[in-house]
């Protein structure tokens, strides 16, 4: 796989863990409502479950990552699936910011996971189809 693509996609990971952290300090599972039934689903405490979810997510996104590096599979598919997924990520956060006119948790850490979102889409795009593995 294309180097660029497999750091890209590290970084993504990384900030991704740092917009968590953000999020929890901010207590996004009392202000966001999403987030509050999501957290919600997977424990009656809502910290604990924003939290499960978010180390969940964290792992998830590693092991996606260090799948990058073998070649008996494809992981295009799963590179995309982030890729739009953070997209989606860094633009909710800032339009809710401008709804609200204020600060919303991840609002810091979500234009960085937008500009490497769109880096990756970006590689992905221009990538040989082969060197994706």
């Amino acid at each position: 796989m294309n180097k660029s693509i497999r750091v890209t996609f590290l970084l993504i990971a990384l900030t991704q863990g740092l917009h968590s952290i953000e999020e929890s300090i901010g207590k996004l599972w009392d202000v966001y409502p999403p987030a509050t039934y999501l957290s919600g689903l997977v424990s009656s405490d809502l910290k604990t479950g924003f939290i499960i979810i978010n180390v969940t997510l964290f792992v998830v996104l590693m092991t996606t990552w260090l799948a990058t590096f073998n070649r008996s599979f494809s992981v295009k598919g799963f590179l995309w699936f982030w890729t739009v997924l953070e997209m989606i990520n860094g633009i909710g956060h800032s339009v809710w910011a401008i709804i609200e006119a204020n600060y919303v948790p991840g609002l810091a850490t979500a234009p960085i996971l937008l500009i490497l979102a769109l880096r990756l889409a970006r590689l992905l795009l221009k990538s040989n189809p082969e060197n994706i593995g």
